[in-house]
């Protein structure tokens, strides 16, 4: 992790740049996101996994943590891309996935998980205990989170003094809300404030230092926390500096430590560059490539309703839906809209349900189908114009083809380019 740290350095000695921290396990994301690298001659590209992704259990993508390092650097061999600008972190790592178990239980769990991750090569390592389990009080108490917090820190630095390689960095702190976004409609979002966030950064510094984990104090590089930036099924609260003046303001008195923030999927251009600048210089984004993809997968549809003959066709879009109604479990807590109010909100919500769908069996067959239509015959530019402009620009720049594969990853890139511009483009020093 030198290179992150690297890069923490250059941003509290004046500099302007920042990082994009990728949490997605979709292969055609994480393609995406290593040409893109390819194309800008990045030195770090960053994935990250959640908790609840990815876990000694499996998780949601039936991944273990070793199962993800293999997963990304096959895909990374694939394509020629030196896994060694690869960074891996796990996000959120606690006992969010066991909450309905005791603590005790839960925590026990979770301090093997994050041990996991750091044996399979995780090197960034956040620390999240803010969520209560059975029989826990709620809110769980401050000084309750950081013990917890600690307990993790000493585990995963034991596995780190077994595997060996880089030491491994921590984030601390946490937002709302909770990993994986909004589950309703945002009614109103506090931007944290600076006695809070220096609070939990001093209250996480002392209990380190008691429990005799000073060297990996030194290797803390941000603190989450919420600069007023959200996003529920069909808005965006867009970053706004004003609001968050003070609390910008307040880390620059914590040496060598920045913020990071989630949920930045959505934000504008200007917004993402804003949000560097005043020192929240991680940027956690998932969702929002997910949801470009599926649009992406949504114009390609379209293009073969416009392109191919209707016996050959294979409707993608009707396929994902179908599953989505048979198969509710992953979107039901959060929809809860009717008939066609309904059909919007599993296709459209920015919370991107949709992507626990796509390595269904079903649906891989329809999109397989849909890529080889497209390939035998393949569509004019004006379709592409017509359906995916942002893929068109790259296909006419030469940094895309006319295959359907490249179109969608293309139109992923169009996204990252905006976050590498937040990251890079500030800095030309």
């Amino acid at each position: 992790m030198q290179v992150l740290l690297d890069l923490i350095a250059r941003h509290t000695s004046g500099h302007a740049v920042g990082v994009t921290s990728i949490c997605s396990a979709h292969p055609l994301v994480i393609e995406a996101a290593l040409h893109h690298a390819q194309r800008t001659g990045q030195d770090l590209v960053l994935f990250e996994a959640t908790c609840n992704q990815v876990n000694q259990d499996g998780g949601y993508t039936g991944m273990t943590p070793a199962d993800f390092v293999a997963f990304v650097h096959g895909i990374a061999q694939r394509v020629g891309f030196d896994v060694s600008r690869i960074a891996l972190g796990g996000d959120h790592l606690g006992p969010n996935p066991w909450t309905t178990l005791e603590a005790s239980a839960a925590m026990d769990k979770a301090e093997v998980m994050v041990a996991a991750y750091v044996a399979a090569g995780f090197r960034k390592i956040h620390l999240d205990c803010s969520m209560a389990c059975a029989g826990d009080a709620e809110p769980l108490p401050e000084a309750q989170i950081v013990q917890r917090a600690v307990r993790l820190a000493r585990a995963a630095e034991a596995a780190w003094q077994q595997a060996g390689g880089e030491a491994p960095v921590y984030v601390i702190g946490t937002e709302v809300p909770v990993p994986g976004g909004a589950t309703e409609a945002i009614e109103g979002l506090a931007v944290t404030t600076p006695e809070a966030a220096l609070a939990t950064i001093e209250a996480h510094r002392v209990a380190f230092v008691e429990a005799g984990l000073e060297a990996a104090w030194q290797r803390v590089v941000a603190s989450v926390v919420q600069p007023g930036v959200e996003f529920d099924h069909h808005s965006v609260i867009d970053y706004a500096p004003d609001k968050a003046v003070a609390l910008s303001r307040s880390i620059t008195s914590v040496p060598n430590m920045v913020f990071e923030a989630h949920s930045t999927d959505y934000q504008t251009r200007d917004a993402l560059a804003a949000l560097v600048r005043d020192h929240f210089a991680i940027l956690k984004v998932g969702p929002g490539l997910t949801f470009a993809l599926r649009e992406a997968l949504w114009a390609l549809d379209a293009i073969e309703r416009e392109w191919i003959e209707p016996a050959r066709q294979a409707r993608l879009r009707e396929v994902v839906l179908q599953r989505l109604h048979a198969e509710p479990g992953h979107w039901r807590r959060y929809y809860h809209g009717q008939g066609h109010a309904l059909d919007i909100d599993l296709q459209y919500s920015l919370s991107d349900r949709i992507r626990y769908y796509w390595p269904d069996a079903r649906i891989e067959q329809a999109r397989l189908q849909l890529f080889d239509n497209l390939r035998r015959d393949p569509p004019p530019i004006s379709l592409v114009s017509q359906f995916l402009p942002h893929a068109l620009h790259a296909l006419r720049t030469g940094t895309a083809t006319l295959d359907p594969q490249s179109l969608a990853m293309a139109h992923v890139s169009a996204v990252l380019d905006e976050y590498h511009h937040a990251c890079h483009d500030q800095d030309r020093s």
